[in-house]
Parts: structure tokens; C-alpha cells; sequence
């Protein structure tokens, strides 16, 4: 008879199982998914249902007929997975790349390692990765806020306010020169702007991420140090050329750096275990989603960044280990 059970992380010394704190995720995300719809009408709701189910779906046949092992299907995790997913692509993605995507982020980046705790990057950023590169066309068509639309066909696109930015500087454009043609600040703080499913309103996204820290879902080492150093580098670079340099807040408020620090960074198998390993991997995430942003083909680093990062964290858990439970403390 065993005596102990041994698996894989997340390990929490809390109340929590892994099903509570994963729903607790799902509850958080109501505030931004509720803006999604807001803005981006039915298009949003059957790409989030779409990613959802599908990765539901993908998981429980792995479990259920290849791994044939036991079926955690309702854990939560595979929920998260499609719902992070929904929120990264574009509402105007065709539902059949969106289950390409959910088949990628599942099957490959998940259950290839063994399941929840085992897989090195996060799932959703892997299948958005795929995306991108297998249909590039597609994943950089963002539909324009409307409103509570129903509409699903002839869906009026276009750039993001990042990409806005970015092609205009290439093309010698001076930033202030810019400005007037995306949104105000306001609004896209509050996500009236082109984006992906549930990335435009960074309020919604805060108060999710409140939320989480309240529960003690999330620790506030890897937003704060992420969020941090993008202001830090960004300001500078600002400080130096404004007219090329977009200032810190508008990287603040724009694209998937929110729900990236946020949701994504923070993912307790994939981000480090000790507190200064989550301020160092914090901080090359933010550096890494600016270099990009700035630097890269890409008006968006933020995927790239955690990804980059996420392979990584075995070093950094190896150069900042957490103190040992019963170790003892010499003095002097």
C-alpha cells in the first residue's frame, strides 16, 4: 500500500486544490471577457466557446485513448488553456484555426510533457505561436470595435495601435505625427481599440489581476518586475528620442503586455519557483517584450518574451532555490 503520492507541480502549501485555484483564474477572467463581448459582439463569444471546448475535447481524447491514464478534463486547466487562447487571437480568426491552435496548445505544448505540471512553456502562448507562423495573414487581421455586433462575415479590420506605431516610424514618421490616429489614451485603457479577443482593456485585465492577488492566486513579484522593467526601458528610450519612442504608458496600455504579466507570465508551472528567481524572470520578460516591440519584425514581443523565458526558468530555479522546508538556518 503507498504511503505518499507523488506528482507533478503545481505544488501549493495552501487549502487549494488544483481545481479551485484554476476556476478561480476562470472567475477572474469575467472582466475582460465581458469587454471582449462588449466590443467585439458574437464573433468574440464563438472564437472563446470554439477554444474552450476544443481544448476540452483534445485533452480528454489524449488522456482518455493515447495516454490512457486518468481524465482531468474538468480540473480546470484545459478551460484556462482555451480561454487564454481565445483571448490572444483575433475575434475574426475562421473556428477551424481556432481548434488547430487549441490542438497545438493541448496536444504538443501540454500533454506531450504529461499533462498539467510537466510541460515546460505555456500551452496558450505555443498554440498563438503556431498561429501566427502557419497563418500570418489572418492572425494580424483585428477587427475594428463595434459595439455589441452580431456580425460575422465582412468584419471590417485593421491595425493594432502598436502596429500603427511601428510601421509609421519605419517609414519616418515621427510618433507625435502619429498619435492622432489611434485611440486616446482613455479609450484604450478601457479596450476600445483593435486587438485580440480579450487583450484591449487593460482595466478589465487589473481588476482580474486584483482579484487573483486578493486569492493569493497570483504573487505580485512577476507583474510588478514585468510591468516594471517595461517602464523602465521604455522611458528611457523615450527620454532619449520621443519623437521615435513611444512613452512607457502607451506600451502600458496596448496590446498583450496586461494579460501577458498578468495571466500568462505567471503561470505557476512555467515561471520560477523563489521569489528573486520571479523578480529576474519578471524583469527579462519585460525587457525582452520592449526589445521585440521595438527592434523585432513584430509590432508585439509579448509572446515571444514569456516563451523565451519559460525555457529559462530551469536555470533560474537552479540559481535562486527556494529554502529548503526543515532546513536549518546557521547563525554567523
Amino acid at each position: 500500500m503507498n504511503l505518499l503520492t507523488v506528482s507533478g507541480s503545481p505544488h501549493v502549501y495552501t487549502e487549494e486544490s488544483v481545481s479551485k485555484i484554476m476556476y478561480g483564474v476562470l472567475l477572474s477572467l469575467i472582466p475582460a471577457a465581458l469587454v471582449s463581448f462588449y466590443f467585439f459582439g458574437l464573433a468574440a463569444i464563438l472564437v472563446t466557446l470554439t477554444a474552450i471546448v476544443s481544448c476540452m475535447f483534445f485533452e480528454f481524447i489524449i488522456q482518455k485513448y493515447l495516454i490512457k491514464g486518468p481524465v482531468t478534463v474538468f480540473d480546470g486547466s484545459a478551460i484556462i488553456t482555451g480561454a487564454l487562447l481565445a483571448f490572444i487571437v483575433p475575434a475574426s480568426l475562421p473556428l477551424w484555426m481556432v481548434i488547430i491552435g487549441s490542438l497545438v496548445s493541448i496536444g504538443m505544448a501540454k500533454m506531450t510533457f504529461g499533462g498539467l505540471g510537466k510541460n515546460i512553456f505555456n500551452p496558450a502562448l505555443v498554440g498563438r505561436v503556431f498561429l501566427m507562423i502557419s497563418f500570418p495573414v489572418e492572425m494580424n487581421m483585428y477587427p475594428r470595435p463595434t459595439a455589441l455586433s452580431t456580425q460575422l462575415t465582412d468584419i471590417i479590420t485593421g491595425p493594432t495601435p502598436l502596429a500603427v506605431i511601428k510601421e509609421g516610424v519605419a517609414q519616418g514618421e515621427r510618433v507625435s505625427e502619429l498619435l492622432p490616429e489611434v485611440p486616446e489614451y482613455v479609450n484604450l485603457l478601457m479596450g476600445n481599440m483593435g486587438g485580440s479577443v480579450g487583450e484591449i482593456s487593460a482595466l478589465a485585465i487589473l481588476l482580474g489581476g486584483i482579484y487573483m492577488l486578493i486569492r493569493k492566486i497570483i504573487t505580485w513579484e512577476i507583474p510588478a518586475s514585468y510591468l516594471g522593467s517595461v517602464v523602465v526601458l521604455a522611458g528611457i528610450l523615450w527620454m532619449i528620442d520621443p519623437e521615435v519612442y513611444v512613452d512607457p504608458l502607451f506600451h502600458l496600455v496596448t496590446g498583450g503586455l496586461m494579460l501577458g504579466a498578468i495571466y500568462m507570465a505567471t503561470d505557476m508551472v512555467t515561471s520560477p519557483m523563489s521569489r528573486w528567481g520571479m523578480i529576474i524572470y519578471g524583469i527579462g520578460c519585460g525587457f525582452l517584450t520592449i526589445i521585440i516591440r521595438i527592434f523585432g519584425a513584430y509590432p508585439e514581443g509579448v509572446a515571444f518574451a514569456i516563451l523565451i523565458m519559460n525555457a529559462f526558468v530551469p536555470l533560474i530555479n537552479r540559481g535562486f532555490k527556494p529554502k529548503r522546508f526543515g532546513e536549518e538556518v546557521k547563525n554567523g
